[in-house]
């Protein structure tokens, strides 16, 4: 009976996430909550079900059913701002960048972009969503978009050491600013 309740609440999520409009004046929507099993490595998830988030553009993100996520787009250091990848808010917009991310299908900024937007739609305060943005825009394994029948090389990749007196300086910044995003990655661009 509580199985046949959960599945008709599950439709009933995504039927409600279906029908709601994407606007840009709010966070987009995703299609349901995170279901994962723990690999014998201790650090990898593969999901169960598909997650999909719809960002404020109307732009549809898909992590498949059998995606393996780590948190590993998200560099390390900035994970004590909010935690570690796959706990708080943040999990949703973690586990579709780090598909994002391995996928490759669309640009890293593009995928950057939507983790930011992904984060804020979670509940994610402006500060720290804005703070997480400027650890991908600055110290992010970035690559060329690549067209279909290209072949990424280990040199299109690129990311640099995080300073641990960055986070903090960053944060601060932020608050004091309240900068917009393309201020952001001027800052981010200005600190390579």
């Amino acid at each position: 009976m509580e199985r046949e309740a959960a599945r008709s609440a599950k439709r009933l999520d995504r039927e409600v996430a279906k029908a709601r409009p994407a606007r840009a004046s709010n966070w987009g929507y995703f299609s349901g909550p995170v279901e994962t099993r723990w690999e014998n490595d201790g650090v990898t998830m593969v999901l169960l079900n598909e997650l999909r988030y719809r960002d404020p553009y109307g732009e549809v993100w898909v992590a498949p059913a059998g995606s393996r996520v780590n948190g590993a787009s998200v560099p390390r250091a900035f994970w004590s701002l909010i935690g570690a990848p796959f706990e708080g808010k943040y999990r949703n917009a973690s586990v579709l960048h780090d598909v994002a991310y391995e996928e490759q299908t669309r640009s890293w900024q593009d995928a950057d972009q939507m983790f930011y937007n992904a984060m804020r739609c979670s509940g994610v305060g402006a500060v720290t969503a804005k703070t997480m943005y400027y650890a991908l825009r600055r110290h992010g394994r970035h690559w060329k978009h690549r067209q279909a029948f290209s072949v990424q090389s280990a040199s299109d990749a690129r990311s640099s050491a995080v300073i641990p007196e960055d986070v903090g300086e960053i944060r601060r910044w932020i608050q004091a600013n309240d900068p917009n995003l393309d201020q952001i990655e001027t800052r981010a661009n200005e600190s390579r």
